[in-house]
């Protein structure tokens, strides 16, 4: 409930924000002056406030909300030696990387996972689960870091944003060019907008929505055979494989909120079009990849 909560309360919060800033830039209505025509630079400006807008508050906010919605701990000082091992660690990848030292965390879960996010390369949080730390050893624990500090590296979270920013944007303003052609082919309505409009933007744009979400989706693929193979190159490309042949022993799946499942080191599973919408590839083909990669360290 208090996931649901934080979802709900933040998403309210956005879509106020934006509606302050459409006002401020005066972009109140799609119409022209008329009310019979669409005004396409207005309603250009109306998607994009929306689809960038929504995108990159997430982006901003997002380790905030990892912190809160997964209880993450945050390791400032060590209370053990296993904190104390994971920050050296990340610290050491860090610098190999190139980037500022993330905020490192623990958070509790059974779930063998782990995730980064923050909206920049020197402003990224990097956590993983209890169930992570007990399952895996210490080498398999150092290559799911290596691969989650190259996905800050890489900038995925940011990358990520982008593309799903363009994506909301050609989703809102096409829903929306559909819905005014029906609206005055179909039903008539020769000024303003009648609930033909409506009905049919919130149809269009649900289809459209589940179309792009196959283009951000391939994309996120992608960008974890990158962060498997800078995995391999900052802890060595058998504990990658290890790591990944570990986390194929696991079966049940995974427990990540949505908001938070395309960032971690596990995806879900499935068969046939469902591969279309997963975040991440199979396991076999990860694994695969980096059998065919050359072995950067030993």
């Amino acid at each position: 409930m208090k996931r649901v909560a934080l979802f709900l309360a933040t998403n309210l919060a956005i879509i106020v924000v934006l509606s302050i800033t459409l006002r401020l830039l005066g972009v109140e209505r799609i119409l022209d002056e008329t009310g019979t025509g669409l005004n396409l630079n207005a309603l250009l400006v109306f998607a994009a406030v929306f689809g960038f807008g929504g995108s990159f508050i997430s982006l901003a906010i997002s380790k905030w909300m990892a912190k809160r919605t997964m209880r993450v701990h945050i390791i400032e000082k060590p209370r053990n030696s296993t904190e104390q091992w994971l920050l050296e660690t990340v610290q050491r990848q860090a610098r190999q990387a190139g980037i500022g030292m993330p905020e490192v965390g623990v958070f509790n879960s059974p779930d063998p996972n782990a995730f980064a996010t923050g909206m920049s390369k020197n402003n990224a949080l990097v956590a993983v689960s209890t169930g992570l730390m007990e399952r895996m050893n210490a080498d398999e624990v150092e290559a799911v870091l290596g691969h989650e500090v190259s996905h800050v590296a890489n900038g995925d979270m940011v990358t990520l944003a982008l593309i799903q920013g363009v994506v909301n944007t050609f989703v809102i303003f096409i829903a929306r060019v559909i819905g005014h052609f029906v609206d005055r082919v179909v039903f008539k309505n020769e000024r303003g907008h009648g609930p033909g409009f409506w009905i049919t933007t919130i149809v269009a744009e649900i289809i459209l929505a589940i179309l792009a979400s196959i283009i951000v989706m391939w994309f996120s693929r992608q960008r974890e055979f990158r962060a498997d193979a800078g995995g391999a190159r900052l802890a060595g490309r058998e504990k990658m494989i290890s790591a990944l042949e570990s986390l194929r022993a696991v079966h049940q799946p995974t427990r990540m909120p949505d908001q938070l499942a395309a960032f971690g080191i596990r995806g879900g599973m499935g068969q046939g079009l469902k591969k279309l919408f997963m975040s991440h590839p199979p396991l076999e083909q990860r694994i695969m990849a980096l059998k065919a990669s050359p072995n950067t360290r030993q």
